[in-house]
């Protein structure tokens, strides 16, 4: 396991450099002059050949690409062209804001779709299994924004239970994380029917059950064991998208995370801020992969990790 570690560890490389070049080529590609925007719209072209100097814009492209990657190799990435303080300063402390709320909707995600997958393949084709499907299709089809506002209307303003903003506290947790996890419970929900069913018809399950073991235990222990695999695949990939994706979430409840920060420093044309925020999310989102494979390992001890 530790080569199969290193081995991915040394992919990680190649994926990096693709981000980076990636990234460093949309941002500059894009149509807009950002010393244009930091020294205003009436700025004299002298002001603004300055502060072009000043952040290198004037180099060429090349030299600002080995530039950009030698800083990211040390974990400098220098200082936001919109407010002038670092980089890591601003963006930190709303990744963590970001990451803690994939977090905490991922684990509501497998929790919920866990549950409602299990019940849905163990009772195929009753009413329970119809109408969680029912639901689960009603989840993939609902626009997060959305379900954010009417939860915030029922729960906040008519009832009054919960605080429509912020985050932080509990209370401030319970609707973004609902809002940002429903569509993922749905996935993992629909996958774990199709994993059970696929997993319950097998010869093994019915020697357990002919064995006389009880329900509980050739459900729990036998079948879900060895249909967690495709969703272990989902849950990873759904977190990466929680991680990417949360802008909107963020919007709505006016929290200040990393999605936000991104979509501001896009229209800013701040690159530091813009181009650290993606690698940071790409590095984080290969480690979820690589941990992804390392658990199937534990599922299902005749993989081999080549």
């Amino acid at each position: 396991m530790f080569q199969f570690i290193v081995r991915r560890l040394i992919q990680l490389i190649p994926v990096l450099l693709g981000v980076t070049i990636l990234v460093f080529s949309l941002m500059h590609l894009s149509p807009g002059n950002p010393a244009h925007i930091i020294a205003g719209e009436n700025a004299p072209a002298s002001t603004v050949e300055q502060i072009e100097n000043r952040l290198g814009l004037n180099d060429p492209i090349i030299t600002q690409y080995f530039r950009f990657v030698k800083d990211a190799a040390l974990l400098d990435f220098g200082n936001s062209w919109r407010t002038s303080l670092p980089v890591s300063s601003e963006l930190w402390p709303k990744f963590w804001v970001t990451f803690e709320l994939s977090i905490y909707s991922t684990i509501f995600s497998i929790f919920l779709g866990l549950f409602a997958g299990i019940i849905s393949a163990v009772r195929q084709y009753s009413f329970a299994d119809i109408s969680i499907m029912l639901v689960a299709l009603f989840g993939l089809s609902m626009p997060n924004f959305w379900l954010g506002l009417m939860l915030m209307q029922w729960f906040s303003i008519q009832l009054g239970w919960l605080p429509p903003t912020g985050w932080g506290t509990p209370q401030q947790i319970i609707l973004p994380v609902i809002t940002l996890g429903t569509m993922g419970a749905a996935v993992i929900a629909r996958m774990t029917r199709s994993s059970m069913l696929d997993v319950i018809s097998q010869d093994y399950i019915r020697t357990a059950r002919a064995k006389g073991l009880k329900e509980k235990v050739v459900i729990y222990r036998h079948a879900l064991k060895n249909a967690l695999i495709p969703v272990v695949t989902v849950v990873g990939l759904q977190f990466g998208s929680l991680l990417a994706g949360s802008v909107l979430t963020e919007s709505v409840f006016a929290i200040n995370g990393m999605g936000k920060l991104i979509v501001d420093r896009i229209l800013a044309r701040d690159f530091p801020v813009v181009q650290a925020s993606v690698l940071i999310i790409a590095v984080v989102f290969v480690f979820v992969n690589l941990i992804v494979d390392i658990s199937y390992k534990f599922l299902n001890k005749r993989i081999k990790l080549d």
